[in-house]
């Protein structure tokens, strides 16, 4: 069994690609996408459309996608995770200091350790609320992103908790050095962040991706590199790293966004200089307004004391 979707083309993706177009639309990878192209399950106006001709508002679009497989269950390492701290615990929520090289939840393709999973090798029952790999998870870090984040334990945390991030109504705080000096030293950074447009596994900002605001102040500047105190107004995946990459200031030890090797070498950094410092919201349990600090961690304080010898 099939699904074919019929509807004409949204003037929004006048002139893209078939493969970028559809992606946005459908909400699928490009990849997925050139594949049904190439397999000629896509046509405009009837014709068969390859990957990479141009849409045009108006025409009219057929999609023949094959029928979703039953989704799998995905299962993560349950294991004690060297490094996760917990730097408050109650019956409402866990708040824990994430180390470098865990990722929030088991996803596919990741064979690694994860917070949920180094939870509950501690016996820290989170809530049930959610997909069933992402229960308890209502914010998440890069893997390479150390710092402060919230997991819920009772339903009514993860309830309240979800509301206040989609309501930016969490204060996030992060501390990250930058190649460079920005300039301003104190700004905003207002730029719409999608997917790369040629490179899948990476961000950018793109006209038309979804609205994404930074706001950032310089706490320390040193002759290569800056350290900064930054606020989330919004939260896209790798925010940070793309908004600062676009400034030509990469946060540093980035090499995915454009970090100076030279430089991440000196400082014996093997990830991005990005620290989720502070994390602050109203306790779900009371509406008390509540932060919790993360120190940095061994590997970005000693790069830092690198920077200011």
């Amino acid at each position: 069994m099939s699904d074919v979707r019929q509807l004409p083309v949204p003037d929004g993706l006048d002139g893209m690609r078939v493969d970028a177009g559809l992606s946005r639309l459908l909400g699928l990878s490009r990849t997925v996408v050139a594949t049904l192209a190439e397999d000629g399950r896509v046509a405009v106006d009837g014709r068969p459309a390859g990957k990479s001709d141009r849409l045009t508002a108006g025409s009219w679009l057929e999609v023949e996608l094959p029928e979703p497989d039953a989704p799998a269950q995905i299962a993560g390492p349950v294991e004690v995770v060297a490094g996760l701290g917990i730097l408050h615990e109650d019956d409402d929520i866990v708040v824990v200091d994430k180390p470098v090289g865990v990722a929030a939840h088991p996803s596919p393709g990741w064979t690694g350790p994860t917070v949920i999973g180094g939870l509950t090798a501690l016996g820290v029952r989170v809530s049930t609320s959610g997909v069933a790999e992402r229960q308890g998870i209502v914010h998440r870090l890069d893997v390479g992103t150390t710092g402060a984040m919230v997991v819920a334990k009772s339903e009514h945390a993860y309830t309240v908790l979800k509301r206040a991030f989609k309501e930016r109504a969490v204060s996030k705080r992060y501390h990250a050095i930058v190649q460079g000096h920005p300039d301003p030293s104190r700004g905003t950074i207002d730029a719409p962040i999608d997917r790369h447009p040629r490179h899948d596994y990476k961000f950018a900002v793109v006209e038309g991706g979804r609205p994404s605001v930074t706001h950032y102040d310089t706490i320390e500047a040193f002759r290569s590199a800056s350290l900064l105190d930054i606020s989330l107004e919004t939260g896209r995946t790798h925010q940070i790293r793309v908004h600062f990459s676009a400034l030509r200031h990469p946060c540093v030890g980035d090499l995915t966004y454009g970090a100076d090797p030279t430089l991440a070498k000196r400082l014996r950094l093997q990830r991005q200089w990005l620290h989720a410092h502070v994390l602050g919201f109203d306790h779900p349990a009371d509406g008390r307004w509540v932060e919790f600090v993360s120190p940095y961690p061994e590997d970005l304080a000693q790069a830092l004391e690198r920077l200011q010898d």
